[in-house]
């Protein structure tokens, strides 16, 4: 697969780290747990994004494009990441943020990821929730077009075939880290969401024929969907990696169990999760995805679906910023609680 071929602007901290968790797997006394650091990506605290936004980016770049439109929910790590990357470039960015939660606490609604959308320069419209966040970013990209600008619009999460590619580069790198360390990858968990980063990881990972199997956890979407979703668009990024057909349906796998009361929403599942990486390993996770994510997987340990001398990596994908929007969920501000 020879992604050279492809813009790319190479703003990206690659290769991410792959560490191992000792501590975690010691407490859940299953698998040994390794960790694949995208959220030490760079970029204004990181993440998966910035994989994706490297290639989208570039895209931009070279169609001449003087702003960048995309969307997300209000603590929108894509968001973020987009206005970073639109900063350093000097390119104007425009970001329409839905209201997914309904969340009125002013630390959702102004801390966290929003707080470093304007730091970056970002304007910002605001919606209500909306089944068509990509048709009201077309209408805007219609608006900039008749004010004489040249927007580029990006997908919610840089999920295209373009921003998949930048995943398709991460199941490269995650394979030759591990051949160079000697390890055998049994398992690969992320979280799963707007799709683009596992239909990437599935593209790659196939495409290279690694034989490493790959287990989303979902984030909002019901497993059918979330599936159709990510093999849709996993085919697709094949086909633009010059490996068409390489890609089966049985390769896409998504658990939904721990979606919980919706996207945004983190149950005590994941709570605990985020909670449990900080006390054992010093690593932070977000609320909305590495958070269920890693809720999962260590449920997952604790049923034996992964078995006690395999090696499970787990994929970091980043937003940290986001625990700032969150802190009632944790109940921290609650006297008995830090008294505890």
């Amino acid at each position: 697969m020879n992604l050279g071929r492809f813009p790319r602007v190479r703003f990206a901290h690659l290769p991410t780290p792959l560490e191992h968790m000792p501590n975690l797997s010691r407490h859940l006394g299953g698998p040994e747990l390794w960790i694949k650091r995208d959220d030490c990506t760079g970029m204004s605290t990181g993440g998966n994004k910035t994989r994706k936004l490297e290639f989208l980016m570039a895209e931009a770049r070279d169609q001449g494009a003087d702003i960048v439109l995309t969307q997300g929910a209000t603590q929108s790590n894509h968001a973020r990441q987009t206005a970073a990357f639109a900063a350093r470039m000097g390119i104007a960015c425009h970001i329409l943020l839905e209201d997914r939660t309904g969340k009125t606490d002013p630390d959702y609604t102004t801390n966290g990821n929003v707080l470093l959308d304007f730091l970056h320069g970002a304007s910002v419209e605001h919606r209500p929730a909306n089944p068509d966040m990509n048709g009201e970013m077309t209408k805007v990209a219609e608006r900039m077009k008749a004010e004489g600008r040249k927007p580029y619009a990006i997908p919610g999460g840089g999920s295209n075939p373009t921003g998949a590619l930048g995943y398709v580069n991460a199941a490269i790198e995650l394979v030759t880290q591990a051949n160079d360390m000697g390890l055998r990858i049994d398992h690969v968990v992320h979280a799963t969401g707007s799709a683009g980063t596992q239909a990437g990881l599935v593209a790659g990972l196939c495409g290279i024929n690694s034989g490493v199997p790959l287990l989303g956890i979902g984030v909002r979407a019901p497993k059918d969907r979330q599936e159709e979703n990510v093999y849709k668009l996993a085919a697709l990024t094949a086909e633009k990696c010059g490996c068409p057909g390489a890609v089966k349906r049985e390769d896409v796998v998504a658990n939904c169990d721990y979606v919980g009361k919706g996207y945004g929403f983190p149950g005590a599942d994941t709570i605990a999760a985020i909670e449990l990486l900080a006390r054992t390993e010093a690593i932070l996770l977000d609320p909305v995805y590495s958070g269920k994510g890693m809720a999962g997987l260590i449920d997952l340990c604790r049923k034996g679906f992964f078995k006690k001398g395999q090696n499970v990596v787990f994929l970091h994908t980043g937003g940290q910023a986001g625990l700032f929007g969150y802190a009632d969920d944790f109940g921290y501000r609650n006297s008995k609680r830090l008294a505890a």
